[in-house]
């Protein structure tokens, strides 16, 4: 089988499984696709959907918009900035679920007053105003402290 232009996509995904401390196996049935599909993803045999990305990203719990990118879906010089600093927020592991989407919704309400809007994933709370936000964020605590 000849090896497809995903390559980088492969060991990106790779390299987040590993992060994320996951066999091939548990990812596989995590995103819903056979081991060995996910395998020749892995490898670069496969060129996957943006649905399969998506359910990847899901259960990695990292961007679908760097996927994309990386698998050559979204144009990678659109919106780059956007989708690395998403990316960033939605990696750190110091952020718990909440915060990284409050987090989000202010990013992307800066960009939207400052006439750069996107049409993002709408599950990072687009078009939130960023005062609402931010008072919302307030009623995130740290289990830390």
């Amino acid at each position: 089988m000849a090896s497809l232009n995903v390559g980088n996509l492969g060991e990106y995904l790779r390299e987040q499984r590993r992060n994320a401390q996951l066999s091939l196996r548990q990812l596989a049935d995590a995103a819903g696709v056979s081991n060995p599909y996910l395998s020749q993803i892995e490898r670069g045999l496969r060129k996957p959907s943006a649905e399969v990305l998506q359910q990847v990203a899901k259960a990695l719990r990292i961007s679908a918009e760097t996927l994309y990118v990386r698998a050559g879906i979204l144009d990678a010089e659109r919106d780059r900035d956007d989708v690395e600093t998403r990316a960033v927020i939605l990696a750190d592991p110091s952020l718990n679920e909440r915060q990284k989407q409050v987090l989000l919704q202010v990013y992307e309400s800066f960009r939207k007053e400052n006439g750069f809007g996107t049409d993002a994933d709408a599950g990072t709370g687009a078009g939130v105003d960023a005062d609402a936000a931010v008072d919302g964020a307030e009623t995130v605590k740290n289990p830390h402290s």
